[in-house]
């Protein structure tokens, strides 16, 4: 599901001739377009879809929308864990070097070697 989120502008610069900012999502930070926004100041909440800021939000409704949001769950599912999700839904170990989640842990059998009376390593 794509929503747009509220989020809440950090820091503002420009990239290459377009307006971009650091936008907190609730902890998360990701890179996003101000270019449909360009009142958009630090410290201002935005309604953000696809990587673009569409509209001004004021912080009450922001604040309200994103807890909503985490209670149902969307957050997670929007911001989350890509590479554990991916993972579990392979139903594979996570891949290496990448930081453990705290999803839900991996289901199936604990050895992959079937025979009982083979040789330990």
């Amino acid at each position: 599901m794509c929503l747009a989120v509220p989020g809440r502008v950090l820091e503002i610069e420009e990239r290459d001739g377009t307006r971009m900012a650091q936008v907190d999502f609730g902890g998360v930070i990701k890179d996003v377009c101000l270019e449909y926004v360009p009142e958009m100041k630090v410290g201002d909440y935005a309604i953000v879809h696809v990587g673009f800021a569409l509209q001004r939000l004021d912080e009450e409704s922001a604040k309200q929308t994103l807890r909503l949001f985490e209670s149902l769950g969307v957050l997670e599912e929007e911001f989350g864990d890509a590479w554990g999700r991916a993972a579990r839904e392979a139903g594979a170990e996570r891949p290496a070097g990448t930081p453990p989640s705290p999803g839900p842990a991996r289901t199936g059998p604990a050895d992959p070697d079937p025979d009982p009376l083979s040789p330990r390593l």
